[in-house]
């Protein structure tokens, strides 16, 4: 039975790299079946169409990134440091190359071509994001730790596109260092403005 439960995880390990590296029309099946070493009936066992296969990997990938705003909740008291968890991860990812973008991010710019389905799981991904970010932001004005001169929300999409940036940067450079030097300067930009 953890051979099937292996095989499923497996099968959607390898569905993320390889939309990662070309998309959501960037691979097929018979790409996993070969990577994987299984033939393609059995990933349509699993997953019948690629639909199915693309939206549960979404939405796994969306459930693991609510446990992880949790966590970072859980374990990081003050908000300003939450942002740079957040930052921290995504550096670390980029660098080793364990995560090196975003999976819904590059859906997103997709998304005009994407099947309904999986298109619904990617922006329910942003929504979470976005009101993570907003609230991030709201403790940490709230607190004074941060300037903002926009609405909390408004400053939450700017700063997840800046992320986002970020990511498409250190890949059309082949520069990891450049994600880091984009995400610094928006914490510069946030630092409280004193007077005096």
């Amino acid at each position: 039975m953890s051979n099937v439960g292996s095989t499923y995880d497996h099968i959607l390990a390898c569905a993320q790299k390889l939309i990662v590296s070309g998309g959501y029309n960037g691979f097929s099946y018979a790409d996993i079946a070969d990577i994987v070493g299984i033939r393609k009936a059995s990933i349509h066992h699993h997953f019948p169409s690629k639909v199915d296969l693309v939206q549960t990997l979404v939405s796994r990938y969306r459930i693991a990134a609510e446990t992880g705003f949790a966590g970072i909740e859980q374990n990081v008291p003050h908000p300003l440091d939450q942002l740079r968890t957040y930052t921290d991860h995504w550096a670390k990812c980029i660098d080793d190359g364990s995560r090196p973008f975003c999976v819904c991010a590059l859906l997103a710019s997709e998304l005009p071509l994407l099947p309904p389905e999986v298109a619904v799981e990617v922006k329910a991904y942003f929504q979470l994001l976005s009101g993570w970010l907003t609230r991030t932001f709201e403790r940490a004005a709230s607190q004074g730790v941060i300037h903002i001169s926009r609405a909390p929300a408004v400053e939450a999409e700017l700063f997840m596109a800046t992320v986002h940036g970020a990511m498409l940067s250190a890949r059309a450079y082949g520069d990891a260092t450049k994600f880091s030097v984009v995400t610094s300067a928006a914490f510069e930009d946030l630092r409280p403005k004193h007077q005096g």
